[in-house]
Protein backbone atom coordinates (compact mmCIF):
# COMPACT_ATOMS: atom_id res chain seq x y z
CA UNK A 1 0.00 0.00 0.00
CA UNK A 2 2.86 2.39 0.82
CA UNK A 3 5.31 1.06 -1.78
CA UNK A 4 4.99 4.38 -3.63
CA UNK A 5 4.80 7.95 -2.38
CA UNK A 6 1.50 9.11 -0.91
CA UNK A 7 -0.19 12.53 -0.88
CA UNK A 8 -0.84 14.22 2.49
CA UNK A 9 -4.22 15.96 2.76
CA UNK A 10 -4.06 17.39 6.30
CA UNK A 11 -2.26 17.17 9.63
CA UNK A 12 -3.86 18.12 12.97
CA UNK A 13 -3.23 17.44 16.67
CA UNK A 14 -5.85 15.20 18.30
CA UNK A 15 -7.84 16.28 21.36
CA UNK A 16 -8.12 14.55 24.70
CA UNK A 17 -11.41 12.86 23.81
CA UNK A 18 -9.95 11.58 20.54
CA UNK A 19 -6.93 10.30 22.45
CA UNK A 20 -9.16 8.28 24.80
CA UNK A 21 -11.11 6.92 21.84
CA UNK A 22 -7.85 5.89 20.14
CA UNK A 23 -6.82 3.98 23.27
CA UNK A 24 -10.15 2.15 23.32
CA UNK A 25 -9.91 1.33 19.60
CA UNK A 26 -6.35 0.03 20.03
CA UNK A 27 -7.36 -2.18 22.97
CA UNK A 28 -10.26 -3.59 20.93
CA UNK A 29 -8.21 -4.12 17.75
CA UNK A 30 -5.28 -5.83 19.51
CA UNK A 31 -6.50 -8.23 22.24
CA UNK A 32 -2.92 -9.21 23.14
CA UNK A 33 -2.02 -5.70 24.31
CA UNK A 34 -2.15 -4.89 28.02
CA UNK A 35 -3.69 -1.77 29.58
CA UNK A 36 -0.30 -0.31 30.55
CA UNK A 37 0.99 -0.94 27.02
CA UNK A 38 -1.98 0.93 25.56
CA UNK A 39 -1.10 3.90 27.77
CA UNK A 40 2.51 3.73 26.54
CA UNK A 41 1.44 3.44 22.92
CA UNK A 42 -0.98 6.38 23.17
CA UNK A 43 0.63 8.57 25.87
CA UNK A 44 -1.41 11.15 27.73
CA UNK A 45 0.99 14.11 27.55
CA UNK A 46 3.00 13.61 24.36
CA UNK A 47 1.56 15.30 21.28
CA UNK A 48 -0.15 12.97 18.80
CA UNK A 49 -0.94 14.19 15.29
CA UNK A 50 -3.62 12.84 12.97
CA UNK A 51 -2.47 12.78 9.34
CA UNK A 52 -4.96 12.18 6.54
CA UNK A 53 -3.41 11.00 3.29
CA UNK A 54 -4.16 9.30 0.01
CA UNK A 55 -2.11 6.26 -1.04
CA UNK A 56 -0.86 5.99 -4.61
CA UNK A 57 -3.90 3.89 -5.58
CA UNK A 58 -6.33 6.40 -4.09
CA UNK A 59 -7.04 4.71 -0.74
CA UNK A 60 -7.89 7.19 2.05
CA UNK A 61 -5.70 6.42 5.07
CA UNK A 62 -5.54 8.02 8.52
CA UNK A 63 -2.14 7.88 10.22
CA UNK A 64 -1.46 8.63 13.89
CA UNK A 65 1.96 10.14 14.58
CA UNK A 66 3.55 10.11 18.05
CA UNK A 67 6.70 12.19 18.16
CA UNK A 68 8.37 11.73 14.80
CA UNK A 69 7.12 8.20 14.11
CA UNK A 70 3.82 6.81 12.77
CA UNK A 71 2.43 4.40 15.37
CA UNK A 72 -0.96 3.39 13.93
CA UNK A 73 -2.87 3.78 10.68
CA UNK A 74 -6.56 3.34 9.93
CA UNK A 75 -7.98 1.98 6.67
CA UNK A 76 -11.69 1.39 6.09
CA UNK A 77 -12.35 1.77 9.86
CA UNK A 78 -9.79 -0.94 10.69
CA UNK A 79 -6.80 -0.05 12.89
CA UNK A 80 -3.33 -1.38 12.07
CA UNK A 81 0.05 -0.98 13.84
CA UNK A 82 3.18 0.23 12.06
CA UNK A 83 6.55 -1.53 12.22
CA UNK A 84 7.72 1.12 14.72
CA UNK A 85 4.96 0.00 17.11
CA UNK A 86 5.64 -3.70 16.53
CA UNK A 87 9.33 -3.20 17.37
CA UNK A 88 8.25 -2.02 20.83
CA UNK A 89 5.57 -4.73 21.14
CA UNK A 90 6.78 -7.70 19.05
CA UNK A 91 4.14 -10.03 20.51
CA UNK A 92 1.22 -7.82 19.54
CA UNK A 93 0.34 -9.97 16.48
CA UNK A 94 0.90 -13.60 15.41
CA UNK A 95 4.28 -13.62 13.71
CA UNK A 96 5.33 -15.60 10.64
CA UNK A 97 8.91 -15.88 9.39
CA UNK A 98 10.40 -15.46 5.91
CA UNK A 99 13.82 -14.99 4.27
CA UNK A 100 15.67 -11.64 4.00
CA UNK A 101 15.60 -11.57 0.19
CA UNK A 102 11.80 -11.77 0.31
CA UNK A 103 11.69 -8.43 2.12
CA UNK A 104 13.04 -6.65 -0.98
CA UNK A 105 10.06 -7.92 -2.98
CA UNK A 106 7.54 -6.96 -0.32
CA UNK A 107 8.98 -3.44 -0.12
CA UNK A 108 8.36 -3.18 -3.86
CA UNK A 109 4.65 -3.92 -3.36
CA UNK A 110 4.48 -7.71 -3.61
CA UNK A 111 2.37 -9.96 -1.40
CA UNK A 112 3.89 -12.85 0.55
CA UNK A 113 3.34 -16.27 -1.00
CA UNK A 114 3.26 -19.40 1.13
CA UNK A 115 6.41 -20.99 -0.41
CA UNK A 116 8.31 -18.03 1.08
CA UNK A 117 7.41 -19.00 4.66
CA UNK A 118 9.91 -20.62 7.00
CA UNK A 119 8.23 -23.29 9.13
CA UNK A 120 9.80 -23.34 12.62
CA UNK A 121 10.11 -26.56 14.67
CA UNK A 122 7.18 -25.41 16.83
CA UNK A 123 4.97 -25.05 13.75
CA UNK A 124 3.13 -22.10 12.25
CA UNK A 125 1.03 -19.76 14.44
CA UNK A 126 -2.67 -20.59 14.46
CA UNK A 127 -4.61 -17.87 12.59
CA UNK A 128 -7.89 -17.60 10.70
CA UNK A 129 -8.54 -16.13 7.28
CA UNK A 130 -8.60 -12.33 7.51
CA UNK A 131 -6.49 -12.14 10.71
CA UNK A 132 -3.84 -9.43 10.94
CA UNK A 133 -0.33 -10.92 11.16
CA UNK A 134 3.25 -9.74 11.51
CA UNK A 135 6.10 -10.95 9.29
CA UNK A 136 9.68 -11.22 10.60
CA UNK A 137 12.97 -12.40 9.10
CA UNK A 138 14.94 -15.52 9.96
CA UNK A 139 17.00 -15.04 13.12
CA UNK A 140 15.04 -12.11 14.55
CA UNK A 141 11.62 -11.59 16.11
CA UNK A 142 11.45 -7.92 15.07
CA UNK A 143 8.58 -7.63 12.52
CA UNK A 144 9.44 -6.09 9.14
CA UNK A 145 5.94 -6.18 7.61
CA UNK A 146 2.27 -6.60 8.45
CA UNK A 147 -0.33 -8.34 6.31
CA UNK A 148 -3.74 -9.96 6.30
CA UNK A 149 -3.88 -13.77 6.16
CA UNK A 150 -5.44 -15.01 2.91
CA UNK A 151 -6.31 -18.37 4.51
CA UNK A 152 -6.25 -20.07 7.88
CA UNK A 153 -3.26 -22.00 9.19
CA UNK A 154 -5.02 -25.31 8.61
CA UNK A 155 -5.73 -24.34 4.99
CA UNK A 156 -2.10 -23.26 4.52
CA UNK A 157 -0.82 -26.63 5.67
CA UNK A 158 -3.47 -28.55 3.73
CA UNK A 159 -2.44 -26.74 0.53
CA UNK A 160 1.18 -27.85 0.99
CA UNK A 161 2.22 -24.19 1.50
CA UNK A 162 1.24 -23.16 -2.01
CA UNK A 163 -0.55 -20.03 -3.10
CA UNK A 164 -0.95 -16.53 -1.68
CA UNK A 165 -0.41 -16.39 2.06
CA UNK A 166 -0.70 -12.74 3.07
CA UNK A 167 -1.84 -9.47 1.53
CA UNK A 168 0.93 -7.11 2.64
CA UNK A 169 -0.20 -3.67 3.86
CA UNK A 170 2.96 -2.06 5.24
CA UNK A 171 6.68 -2.91 5.35
CA UNK A 172 9.95 -1.70 6.74
CA UNK A 173 11.60 0.70 4.20
CA UNK A 174 8.32 1.67 2.52
CA UNK A 175 7.11 5.29 2.35
CA UNK A 176 5.15 5.10 5.62
CA UNK A 177 8.33 3.94 7.38
CA UNK A 178 10.23 6.79 5.68
CA UNK A 179 7.84 9.32 7.22
CA UNK A 180 9.33 8.42 10.64
CA UNK A 181 12.90 8.60 11.93
CA UNK A 182 13.94 5.79 9.53
CA UNK A 183 15.45 3.65 12.27
CA UNK A 184 16.38 0.03 11.59
CA UNK A 185 14.71 -3.01 13.17
CA UNK A 186 16.06 -3.85 16.63
CA UNK A 187 17.73 -7.17 17.33
CA UNK A 188 15.15 -9.36 19.10
CA UNK A 189 16.09 -12.99 19.64
CA UNK A 190 13.52 -15.57 18.47
CA UNK A 191 11.52 -17.41 21.11
CA UNK A 192 12.59 -20.98 21.85
CA UNK A 193 9.45 -23.14 21.79
CA UNK A 194 9.00 -26.85 22.09
CA UNK A 195 7.87 -28.58 18.88
CA UNK A 196 4.27 -29.82 18.81
CA UNK A 197 3.25 -33.44 19.18
CA UNK A 198 3.68 -34.89 15.71
CA UNK A 199 1.17 -37.60 16.47
CA UNK A 200 -1.64 -35.10 16.02
CA UNK A 201 -3.01 -34.51 12.57
CA UNK A 202 -1.95 -30.89 12.26
CA UNK A 203 1.48 -31.71 13.64
CA UNK A 204 1.96 -34.35 10.96
CA UNK A 205 1.06 -31.87 8.26
CA UNK A 206 3.49 -29.31 9.70
CA UNK A 207 6.28 -31.87 9.84
CA UNK A 208 5.66 -32.83 6.22
CA UNK A 209 5.71 -29.18 5.20
CA UNK A 210 9.00 -28.68 7.02
CA UNK A 211 10.55 -31.53 5.04
CA UNK A 212 9.10 -30.24 1.81
CA UNK A 213 10.30 -26.70 2.53
CA UNK A 214 13.94 -27.56 1.84
CA UNK A 215 13.03 -29.03 -1.57
CA UNK A 216 10.63 -26.36 -2.73
CA UNK A 217 11.65 -23.21 -4.54
CA UNK A 218 11.09 -19.94 -2.69
CA UNK A 219 8.48 -18.04 -4.69
CA UNK A 220 7.22 -14.55 -4.04
CA UNK A 221 4.62 -13.23 -6.39
CA UNK A 222 3.12 -9.76 -6.46
CA UNK A 223 0.13 -8.66 -8.45
CA UNK A 224 -0.34 -5.16 -9.74
CA UNK A 225 -3.55 -3.94 -11.29
CA UNK A 226 -3.18 -2.21 -14.62
CA UNK A 227 -6.02 -1.51 -17.10
CA UNK A 228 -8.31 -3.81 -15.15
CA UNK A 229 -5.93 -6.78 -15.37
CA UNK A 230 -3.48 -8.26 -12.89
CA UNK A 231 0.14 -8.89 -13.86
CA UNK A 232 2.81 -10.84 -12.05
CA UNK A 233 5.60 -8.50 -10.96
CA UNK A 234 7.89 -10.80 -8.97
CA UNK A 235 9.74 -13.90 -10.05
CA UNK A 236 11.08 -16.95 -8.23
CA UNK A 237 14.17 -17.60 -6.17
CA UNK A 238 15.45 -21.06 -5.17
CA UNK A 239 15.36 -21.69 -1.45
CA UNK A 240 19.00 -22.72 -1.60
CA UNK A 241 19.94 -19.20 -2.69
CA UNK A 242 18.00 -17.72 0.20
CA UNK A 243 19.80 -19.92 2.69
CA UNK A 244 23.17 -18.78 1.31
CA UNK A 245 22.47 -15.10 2.03
CA UNK A 246 25.02 -13.74 4.58
CA UNK A 247 22.30 -12.03 6.60
CA UNK A 248 20.65 -15.33 7.51
CA UNK A 249 23.84 -17.09 8.56
CA UNK A 250 23.14 -17.68 12.25
CA UNK A 251 25.32 -19.55 14.70
CA UNK A 252 23.50 -21.01 17.68
CA UNK A 253 25.77 -21.21 20.71
CA UNK A 254 26.07 -24.53 22.46
CA UNK A 255 24.55 -24.26 25.95
CA UNK A 256 27.30 -26.47 27.36
CA UNK A 257 29.91 -23.89 26.32
CA UNK A 258 28.20 -20.90 27.94
CA UNK A 259 30.12 -21.27 31.20
CA UNK A 260 33.45 -21.43 29.36
CA UNK A 261 32.66 -18.33 27.31
CA UNK A 262 31.63 -16.46 30.46
CA UNK A 263 34.84 -17.41 32.22
CA UNK A 264 36.88 -16.28 29.22
CA UNK A 265 35.10 -12.90 29.20
CA UNK A 266 35.68 -12.54 32.96
CA UNK A 267 39.38 -13.19 32.42
CA UNK A 268 39.56 -10.69 29.55
CA UNK A 269 37.74 -8.08 31.65
CA UNK A 270 40.22 -8.43 34.53
CA UNK A 271 43.15 -8.38 32.11
CA UNK A 272 42.03 -5.13 30.49
CA UNK A 273 41.29 -3.64 33.93
CA UNK A 274 44.79 -4.35 35.29
CA UNK A 275 46.48 -3.34 32.03
CA UNK A 276 44.65 0.00 32.03
CA UNK A 277 45.55 0.76 35.66
CA UNK A 278 49.20 -0.15 35.16
CA UNK A 279 49.80 1.65 31.85
CA UNK A 280 47.03 4.15 31.13
CA UNK A 281 45.84 5.72 34.37
CA UNK A 282 47.97 8.18 36.32
CA UNK A 283 47.43 9.78 39.71
CA UNK A 284 46.78 13.14 38.03
CA UNK A 285 43.83 11.59 36.15
CA UNK A 286 41.90 10.92 39.37
CA UNK A 287 39.02 11.20 40.02
CA UNK A 288 38.20 9.38 36.80
CA UNK A 289 34.67 8.71 35.59
CA UNK A 290 34.01 4.98 35.38
CA UNK A 291 32.44 5.38 31.92
CA UNK A 292 35.54 7.23 30.69
CA UNK A 293 37.77 4.59 32.25
CA UNK A 294 35.93 1.86 30.35
CA UNK A 295 35.63 3.59 26.98
CA UNK A 296 39.03 5.31 26.86
CA UNK A 297 41.33 3.12 28.96
CA UNK A 298 40.08 -0.47 29.17
CA UNK A 299 38.94 -0.86 25.55
CA UNK A 300 42.30 0.36 24.24
CA UNK A 301 43.96 -2.43 26.25
CA UNK A 302 41.88 -5.15 24.63
CA UNK A 303 44.12 -7.59 22.68
CA UNK A 304 44.03 -7.55 18.88
CA UNK A 305 41.20 -9.63 17.45
CA UNK A 306 39.16 -9.77 20.70
CA UNK A 307 36.12 -7.75 21.78
CA UNK A 308 35.39 -6.82 25.37
CA UNK A 309 31.69 -7.23 26.14
CA UNK A 310 30.76 -6.86 29.83
CA UNK A 311 27.25 -8.17 29.20
CA UNK A 312 28.72 -11.56 28.31
CA UNK A 313 30.66 -11.74 31.58
CA UNK A 314 29.32 -12.95 34.90
CA UNK A 315 29.22 -9.36 36.20
CA UNK A 316 26.86 -8.10 33.43
CA UNK A 317 27.47 -4.47 34.52
CA UNK A 318 30.63 -2.38 34.96
CA UNK A 319 29.47 -1.13 38.36
CA UNK A 320 29.27 -4.67 39.77
CA UNK A 321 32.75 -5.48 38.48
CA UNK A 322 34.24 -2.33 39.98
CA UNK A 323 32.55 -3.12 43.30
CA UNK A 324 34.32 -6.47 43.28
CA UNK A 325 37.65 -4.76 42.55
CA UNK A 326 36.95 -2.32 45.40
CA UNK A 327 36.35 -5.24 47.79
CA UNK A 328 39.78 -6.54 46.79
CA UNK A 329 41.12 -3.06 47.72
CA UNK A 330 42.57 -2.39 44.27
CA UNK A 331 40.54 0.77 43.68
CA UNK A 332 38.15 3.04 45.55
CA UNK A 333 34.91 4.11 43.83
CA UNK A 334 32.63 6.95 44.99
CA UNK A 335 29.40 8.43 43.69
CA UNK A 336 30.38 12.09 43.20
CA UNK A 337 26.91 13.03 41.92
CA UNK A 338 23.61 11.22 41.52
CA UNK A 339 24.08 8.28 39.15
CA UNK A 340 27.70 9.25 38.32
CA UNK A 341 30.48 7.10 39.77
CA UNK A 342 34.19 7.86 39.65
CA UNK A 343 37.41 6.09 40.57
CA UNK A 344 38.94 8.30 43.29
CA UNK A 345 41.91 6.18 44.39
CA UNK A 346 44.11 3.35 43.04
CA UNK A 347 46.53 1.17 44.99
CA UNK A 348 49.31 0.81 42.42
CA UNK A 349 51.32 -1.27 44.94
CA UNK A 350 48.63 -3.93 45.08
CA UNK A 351 50.05 -7.40 44.24
CA UNK A 352 47.51 -7.84 41.42
CA UNK A 353 48.84 -4.74 39.66
CA UNK A 354 52.54 -5.21 40.35
CA UNK A 355 52.49 -8.86 39.25
CA UNK A 356 50.59 -8.15 36.03
CA UNK A 357 52.73 -8.71 32.94
CA UNK A 358 52.03 -6.30 30.08
CA UNK A 359 51.45 -8.31 26.88
CA UNK A 360 53.65 -7.57 23.89
CA UNK A 361 51.84 -5.79 21.03
CA UNK A 362 51.11 -7.79 17.91
CA UNK A 363 53.53 -7.00 15.06
CA UNK A 364 50.58 -6.64 12.68
CA UNK A 365 49.22 -3.71 14.68
CA UNK A 366 51.80 -1.33 13.23
CA UNK A 367 51.83 -2.21 9.54
CA UNK A 368 49.56 -3.47 6.81
CA UNK A 369 50.47 -6.70 5.06
CA UNK A 370 50.20 -6.59 1.27
CA UNK A 371 51.46 -9.69 -0.48
CA UNK A 372 54.93 -10.36 0.85
CA UNK A 373 55.70 -6.68 1.60
CA UNK A 374 54.80 -4.63 4.66
CA UNK A 375 53.34 -1.25 3.78
CA UNK A 376 53.04 1.55 6.38
CA UNK A 377 49.62 3.08 6.65
CA UNK A 378 49.09 6.56 5.15
CA UNK A 379 45.98 8.70 5.56
CA UNK A 380 44.22 10.10 2.47
CA UNK A 381 45.43 13.39 1.01
CA UNK A 382 42.76 16.09 0.61
CA UNK A 383 43.34 19.19 -1.55
CA UNK A 384 41.08 22.17 -2.14
CA UNK A 385 40.73 23.00 -5.85
CA UNK A 386 38.89 25.46 -8.06
CA UNK A 387 36.84 24.70 -11.17
CA UNK A 388 36.69 27.13 -14.12
CA UNK A 389 33.06 28.33 -14.50
CA UNK A 390 31.43 29.38 -17.76
CA UNK A 391 31.51 33.07 -16.76
CA UNK A 392 35.34 33.05 -16.56
CA UNK A 393 36.29 31.03 -19.63
CA UNK A 394 37.52 34.13 -21.53
CA UNK A 395 39.98 34.91 -18.74
CA UNK A 396 41.43 31.38 -18.71
CA UNK A 397 41.28 30.42 -22.39
CA UNK A 398 44.55 32.21 -23.25
CA UNK A 399 46.38 29.96 -20.80
CA UNK A 400 44.85 26.84 -22.39
CA UNK A 401 42.27 26.12 -19.69
CA UNK A 402 38.65 25.33 -20.58
CA UNK A 403 35.35 25.32 -18.74
CA UNK A 404 35.30 22.61 -16.08
CA UNK A 405 39.09 22.34 -15.66
CA UNK A 406 40.35 21.87 -12.09
CA UNK A 407 43.10 24.21 -10.81
CA UNK A 408 44.88 24.77 -7.54
CA UNK A 409 44.79 28.20 -5.92
CA UNK A 410 48.39 28.94 -6.92
CA UNK A 411 47.62 28.04 -10.54
CA UNK A 412 44.65 30.41 -10.57
CA UNK A 413 46.85 33.25 -9.30
CA UNK A 414 49.51 32.50 -11.93
CA UNK A 415 46.94 32.58 -14.77
CA UNK A 416 45.49 35.90 -13.58
CA UNK A 417 48.93 37.52 -13.10
CA UNK A 418 50.10 36.37 -16.54
CA UNK A 419 46.94 37.75 -18.14
CA UNK A 420 47.41 41.16 -16.47
CA UNK A 421 51.06 41.43 -17.44
CA UNK A 422 50.44 40.22 -21.00
CA UNK A 423 47.72 42.82 -21.56
CA UNK A 424 49.68 45.60 -19.77
CA UNK A 425 46.97 46.26 -17.20
CA UNK A 426 49.26 47.34 -14.34
CA UNK A 427 48.61 50.99 -13.49
CA UNK A 428 51.59 53.11 -14.52
CA UNK A 429 51.18 55.60 -11.68
CA UNK A 430 50.56 53.03 -8.93
CA UNK A 431 52.00 49.53 -9.36
CA UNK A 432 49.71 48.22 -6.61
CA UNK A 433 46.61 48.81 -8.76
CA UNK A 434 45.34 46.87 -11.78
CA UNK A 435 43.26 48.43 -14.56
CA UNK A 436 40.16 46.43 -15.40
CA UNK A 437 39.56 45.62 -19.07
CA UNK A 438 36.14 44.37 -20.34
CA UNK A 439 37.03 40.70 -19.71
CA UNK A 440 38.06 41.31 -16.08
CA UNK A 441 34.98 43.47 -15.54
CA UNK A 442 32.67 40.71 -16.75
CA UNK A 443 34.47 38.07 -14.67
CA UNK A 444 34.82 39.67 -11.25
CA UNK A 445 32.59 42.75 -10.99
CA UNK A 446 28.94 42.88 -10.00
CA UNK A 447 26.46 44.58 -12.34
CA UNK A 448 26.23 47.73 -10.23
CA UNK A 449 30.05 48.04 -10.31
CA UNK A 450 30.51 47.78 -14.08
CA UNK A 451 30.71 51.57 -14.64
CA UNK A 452 32.04 52.71 -11.28
CA UNK A 453 35.02 50.46 -10.52
CA UNK A 454 37.90 50.97 -12.95
CA UNK A 455 40.86 49.76 -10.86
CA UNK A 456 41.44 47.26 -8.06
CA UNK A 457 44.40 46.43 -5.80
CA UNK A 458 46.24 43.20 -6.56
CA UNK A 459 45.05 41.39 -3.44
CA UNK A 460 41.40 42.42 -3.96
CA UNK A 461 41.54 41.33 -7.59
CA UNK A 462 42.98 37.90 -6.81
CA UNK A 463 40.53 37.38 -3.93
CA UNK A 464 37.57 38.19 -6.15
CA UNK A 465 38.80 35.80 -8.83
CA UNK A 466 39.00 32.93 -6.34
CA UNK A 467 35.54 33.78 -4.97
CA UNK A 468 34.04 33.64 -8.47
CA UNK A 469 35.60 30.24 -9.14
CA UNK A 470 33.56 27.10 -8.44
CA UNK A 471 34.90 25.24 -5.37
CA UNK A 472 36.12 21.66 -5.82
CA UNK A 473 38.32 19.15 -4.04
CA UNK A 474 40.58 16.16 -4.66
CA UNK A 475 40.78 13.13 -2.39
CA UNK A 476 43.63 10.66 -2.91
CA UNK A 477 43.55 7.38 -1.04
CA UNK A 478 46.70 5.22 -0.71
CA UNK A 479 47.50 3.32 -3.92
CA UNK A 480 44.38 4.68 -5.66
CA UNK A 481 43.69 7.18 -8.41
CA UNK A 482 42.73 10.70 -7.21
CA UNK A 483 39.00 11.44 -6.93
CA UNK A 484 37.96 14.88 -8.23
CA UNK A 485 34.59 16.35 -7.29
CA UNK A 486 32.93 19.76 -7.55
CA UNK A 487 31.65 21.59 -4.49
CA UNK A 488 33.02 21.87 -0.97
CA UNK A 489 34.03 18.70 0.83
CA UNK A 490 31.64 17.84 3.64
CA UNK A 491 33.39 17.27 6.97
CA UNK A 492 32.38 14.35 9.16
CA UNK A 493 29.37 15.69 11.01
CA UNK A 494 28.70 14.61 14.61
CA UNK A 495 25.42 16.00 15.93
CA UNK A 496 22.93 15.32 18.72
CA UNK A 497 19.33 14.56 17.73
CA UNK A 498 16.16 13.92 19.71
CA UNK A 499 13.82 11.05 19.02
CA UNK A 500 10.48 9.93 20.45
CA UNK A 501 9.99 10.02 24.24
CA UNK A 502 12.80 12.62 24.52
CA UNK A 503 15.42 10.01 23.74
CA UNK A 504 18.73 11.46 22.56
CA UNK A 505 20.90 9.90 19.86
CA UNK A 506 24.24 10.88 18.34
CA UNK A 507 24.25 10.95 14.53
CA UNK A 508 27.46 10.70 12.45
CA UNK A 509 27.25 11.60 8.75
CA UNK A 510 29.50 11.99 5.68
CA UNK A 511 31.67 8.94 6.37
CA UNK A 512 31.79 7.73 2.76
CA UNK A 513 33.59 10.90 1.62
CA UNK A 514 36.63 9.80 3.58
CA UNK A 515 36.47 6.17 2.46
CA UNK A 516 34.86 4.92 5.68
CA UNK A 517 32.36 2.07 5.72
CA UNK A 518 29.46 3.17 7.97
CA UNK A 519 28.70 -0.44 8.95
CA UNK A 520 32.29 -1.05 10.09
CA UNK A 521 32.39 2.25 11.96
CA UNK A 522 29.08 1.43 13.68
CA UNK A 523 30.44 -1.93 14.85
CA UNK A 524 33.55 -0.28 16.32
CA UNK A 525 31.65 2.54 18.01
CA UNK A 526 29.18 0.07 19.52
CA UNK A 527 32.03 -1.51 21.43
CA UNK A 528 33.87 1.72 22.20
CA UNK A 529 30.84 3.67 23.46
CA UNK A 530 29.03 0.65 24.93
CA UNK A 531 25.81 1.76 23.27
CA UNK A 532 23.59 0.37 20.54
CA UNK A 533 24.25 1.64 17.01
CA UNK A 534 22.23 1.56 13.79
CA UNK A 535 23.02 2.43 10.17
CA UNK A 536 20.25 4.20 8.27
CA UNK A 537 19.96 6.15 4.99
CA UNK A 538 20.96 9.79 5.47
CA UNK A 539 17.93 12.01 4.77
CA UNK A 540 18.22 14.35 1.80
CA UNK A 541 21.13 12.47 0.21
CA UNK A 542 21.63 9.85 -2.48
CA UNK A 543 23.25 6.54 -1.58
CA UNK A 544 24.62 7.94 1.68
CA UNK A 545 24.34 6.33 5.12
CA UNK A 546 24.53 7.69 8.64
CA UNK A 547 25.51 6.03 11.92
CA UNK A 548 23.19 6.56 14.88
CA UNK A 549 24.47 5.91 18.42
CA UNK A 550 22.16 5.70 21.40
CA UNK A 551 22.55 8.52 23.94
CA UNK A 552 24.55 11.74 23.96
CA UNK A 553 27.98 10.64 22.76
CA UNK A 554 29.13 13.87 21.04
CA UNK A 555 31.94 14.91 23.38
CA UNK A 556 32.88 11.33 24.25
CA UNK A 557 32.96 10.35 20.57
CA UNK A 558 35.05 13.34 19.48
CA UNK A 559 37.54 12.82 22.29
CA UNK A 560 37.65 9.08 21.70
CA UNK A 561 38.41 9.41 17.99
CA UNK A 562 41.12 12.02 18.50
CA UNK A 563 42.69 10.14 21.41
CA UNK A 564 42.73 6.79 19.59
CA UNK A 565 45.17 7.75 16.82
CA UNK A 566 47.94 5.83 18.57
CA UNK A 567 45.68 2.89 19.37
CA UNK A 568 47.27 -0.53 19.08
CA UNK A 569 44.26 -1.70 17.07
CA UNK A 570 44.97 -1.37 13.36
CA UNK A 571 41.27 -1.26 12.47
CA UNK A 572 40.62 1.53 14.97
CA UNK A 573 43.80 3.32 13.89
CA UNK A 574 42.77 3.36 10.24
CA UNK A 575 39.27 4.50 11.13
CA UNK A 576 40.48 7.19 13.51
CA UNK A 577 42.95 8.84 11.14
CA UNK A 578 40.24 9.48 8.57
CA UNK A 579 37.86 10.60 11.32
CA UNK A 580 40.43 13.07 12.65
CA UNK A 581 40.86 14.49 9.16
CA UNK A 582 37.14 15.18 9.01
CA UNK A 583 36.98 16.52 12.56
CA UNK A 584 39.85 18.93 11.90
CA UNK A 585 38.15 20.24 8.76
CA UNK A 586 34.86 20.55 10.69
CA UNK A 587 36.60 22.68 13.32
CA UNK A 588 37.93 24.94 10.54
Amino acid sequence: MFAKAFRVKSKTAIKGSDRRKLRADAAAAFPAIRTDQVSELVPGKEEINLVKLYAHRGDAVTVYMSGSNPILFELEKNLYPTVYTLWSYPDLLPTFTTWPLVLEKMVGGADLMLPGLVVPPAGLPQVQKGDLCAIALVGSRAPVAIGIASMSTVEMLASGLKGRGFSVLHTYQDHLWRSGDKSSPPSIAPLTLDPPDLSEETGSIQADCTLLGGMRQLTLEGMEEENGEFHQICGEKPLSQASEEPSVSIQTPNPTDSGTLQEQMDELLKRCFLHALKCRVKKADLPLLTSTFLGSQMFSCCPEGQLLDIKKSSYKKLSKFLQQMQQEQIIQVKELSKGVESIVAVDWKHPRITSFVIPEPSPTSQTVQEGSREQPYHPPDIKSLYCVPASMTLLFQESGHKKGNFLQGSEVRTVVIDYIKKNDLVDADNKNLVKLDPILCDCILEKNEQHTVMKLPWDHLLTRCLEKMQPAYQVTFPRQEPILKKGKICPIDITLAQRASNKKVTVVRNLEVYGLDPCSVAAILQQRCQASTTVTPAPGTKDSLQVQIQGNQVHHLGWLLLASVNSSSLVMRETTIWFVKGLQMARG
